[in-house]
């Protein structure tokens, strides 16, 4: 008879084609079986009856902040917020922390932070500036998941954007290391001018910024990219688009035979423009909010599966920072890494149809495969890391400020009923959230890319 670390019973298991109601099994932070009644003795066992089980969900793309400003967040509240929204791996951004992570040794830095705080599993991206081309070889070699690029103002003096040339041998420099660069793509001449316009004119307000960031200037930098892209043979990421059209460039890019992937956000898929001029600050993001019927064309693109991916581009800052008579001068980042999922099942499965199976490909196993950390990540599969989240669909609550885990409790989601609970979430079969209370102890571990050494 086999003999198991953990068993999960009775729970309605997310797969990639399909839900199931089976057992699940987990052994020495791997999961060893999935079948109905499941036979075996085991140290633990969970009643899942009438729970979902997911993979446990993978955020690309948030802002930890750590070293340097851990002020505005840091990896132990991040990931105690990633944990209790059933997030079970995240990638942190180079250019939040100081300093940003631009060579080894700055990589070496935030992965000790990481390591020392994070409940949760956790790739890191290298930065890809003027100037530090030369640097990117050790970075790979350290276990970046890939390279992130800014084509217009970071709003962080020691990140600068890339210009054209930086970014065509940069992407270059990534085809001959195997790694992703990914993009932030807006045409810094056109956001910049429009904006110092506006404020010359004396137009500071919520409307006067969106004017200053149209979706021209994200069309114009996919384009651009994906032409640098195409030239060089870079695999590239286009990060947070906003827009259908934009969608439906890198799928006409990707048709074309192009490795090129993008994402988007929670913020586009649940609030609009309007939104931004209701909430104000706490809203404020870039590129910025759009209407609803751009919000549409996002919808319909994930339905068709030109759009694969949802990453929430957590970027929190002091309230001090937020608060300021001219928008243009607040930051721009919107909080709200711990309720992605919850996001998914509400707008999408909820208000839409969107299938379970869909919310975990976009979410994990998507993920996972683009940034090559399939198999042991991203499924509920024989072999895989037992990252697992629980979640009751049952219930529903009404998100408040005192249930918020990351540093400043913010966000433009308060207020909003969100469909399922998150009951628990498993990280290698470590229990790291349950109960409404993340776990006490680090558990994180520092991912690579399968294609490198361990």
């Amino acid at each position: 008879m086999s003999k198991y670390d953990l068993i999960i019973r009775r729970g309605i298991l997310v797969t990639p084609h399909d839900t199931v109601q089976a057992d699940l099994a987990i052994s020495d932070g791997h999961i060893v079986a999935l079948e109905p009644e499941l036979s075996g003795t085991c140290k633990e066992e969970i009643d899942a009856r009438e729970l979902l089980v997911f993979p446990g969900i993978i955020d690309a793309h948030v802002h930890f902040n750590e070293p340097g400003r851990t002020h505005w967040e840091g990896f132990q509240s991040g990931t105690r917020a990633l944990a209790a929204g059933g997030t079970t791996s995240f990638f942190d951004m180079p250019l939040n922390s100081s300093p940003p992570v631009l060579d080894a040794k700055s990589f070496e830095l935030k992965r000790k932070a990481a390591q020392a705080s994070s409940l949760v599993d956790f790739g890191l991206w290298g930065g890809l500036v003027p100037g530090n081309l030369a640097k990117m070889a050790e970075l790979a070699e350290r276990g970046v998941i890939g390279f992130k690029a800014f084509m217009s103002n970071s709003g962080i003096d020691d990140f600068a954007a890339a210009d054209d040339l930086t970014l065509y041998e940069g992407m270059a420099q990534a085809a001959r290391l195997g790694r992703i660069v990914a993009v932030h793509a807006e045409s810094e001449q056109l956001t910049s001018a429009l904006a110092r316009r506006a404020q010359t004119q004396g137009r500071t307000g919520i409307r006067d910024y969106l004017n200053s960031r149209p979706i021209l200037a994200e069309l114009e930098a996919i384009q651009r990219a994906v032409l640098f892209a195409g030239e060089t043979g870079c695999a590239l990421h286009i990060v947070h688009v906003s827009s259908g059209r934009g969608v439906s460039l890198v799928a006409e890019a990707r048709a074309r035979g192009l490795d090129v992937s993008c994402e988007t956000c929670p913020h586009y898929l649940t609030l609009t423009e309007d939104d931004m001029e209701t909430l104000g600050a706490v809203a404020k993001c870039a590129p910025p909010l759009r209407s609803a019927q751009e919000q549409g064309a996002l919808w319909q693109h994930i339905f068709d599966g030109s759009l694969p991916m949802v990453a929430t581009d957590h970027s929190p800052a002091p309230a001090e920072m937020k608060t300021d008579s001219n928008f243009f001068r607040v930051w721009g980042g919107i909080s709200g890494c711990q309720s992605l999922l919850q996001l998914l099942l509400t707008e999408g499965y909820e208000r839409r149809n969107l299938p379970l199976t869909l919310i975990a490909s976009l979410a994990a196993g998507y993920v996972a495969r683009r940034f090559d950390l399939a198999p042991a990540k991203g499924s509920l599969a024989i072999g895989a890391d037992a990252d697992i989240v629980l979640v009751d669909l049952r219930q529903r609550h009404t998100l408040q400020k005192q249930a918020l885990f990351y540093r400043h409790q913010r966000s433009p989601y308060l207020g909003r009923s969100l469909r399922g609970a998150i009951v628990s979430t498993l990280v290698r079969g470590i229990t790291v959230f349950q109960d409404g209370q993340p776990a006490a102890n680090p558990q994180g571990k520092l991912l690579k890319p399968s294609s490198l050494p361990a």
